[in-house]
């Protein structure tokens, strides 16, 4: 609809400057005066449709982006986390230019996602201070630990996805970073213990705008 009315004000204001070129000489002044006044209407009309569609596109872009929802903090930790995927594994290791070993990717996310620092050993992290959390109760951003298949003692450790999935880094044969399910049958037999790290105001809280333009950055 503005469109059309733009397309007419815009028609005007060429046939007016068609007709004046047919006109003679000693046309009246008061006819130039009132074809200026009406051109220059023209023009105004028309810059003012202008006007009105970019704030009507602008409107359409604030509410979008009013619907848009940040990112919790468990969502960051993961995302940081798949953009690792398939960095090699490496005994010892706990950076992206090393390779990680299961405790080292681990403590790698949390510390460049939130800041936080873990133990850097499966048995401290076992050992730590923070709720232990029932299988059937896990979040995403909790950290699974295994056992070596039911012998008690803790060797390894992921952070769960949901859905029953988990990120870690367990040889170099499995290709480094990967997810894996809890239900496949060498996880589940070496199932041990989950912690939670992050609590439940902390998880659903969303990223801090600092943390939010790194991410965009990166």
């Amino acid at each position: 609809m503005f469109k059309l009315i733009k397309i007419v004000a815009c028609s005007v204001s060429c046939l007016i400057l068609a007709s004046c070129a047919n006109l003679s000489p000693d046309l009246d002044e008061d006819f130039l005066a009132k074809r200026d006044k009406i051109e220059l209407n023209s023009r105004a009309l028309a810059a003012l449709l202008d006007r009105f569609e970019e704030a009507q596109q602008t409107a359409v872009q604030l509410k979008n982006f009013n619907g848009y929802k940040l990112p919790d903090l468990s969502e960051s930790l993961l995302d940081r986390g798949k953009t690792l995927l398939g960095t090699p594994y490496v005994w010892g290791g706990s950076s992206i230019k090393t390779g990680f070993d299961c405790s080292g990717f681990v403590g790698h996310v949390y510390k460049e996602e939130l800041g936080i620092k873990l133990p850097r050993t499966t048995r401290d992290m076992l050992e730590m201070d923070a709720p232990v959390i029932a299988r059937s109760d896990l979040e995403p951003g909790d950290l699974i630990l295994f056992n070596d298949q039911g012998r008690g003692r803790v060797s390894h450790v992921g952070i769960y996805m949901g859905n029953g999935e988990f990120i870690h880094t367990s040889s170099k044969r499995s290709g480094g970073v990967r997810v894996d399910k809890l239900s496949n049958t060498y996880w589940n037999s070496s199932y041990l213990q989950a912690k939670r790290v992050l609590t439940e105001t902390e998880k659903k809280e969303p990223l801090k705008p600092a943390q939010l333009l790194s991410r965009i950055a990166q």
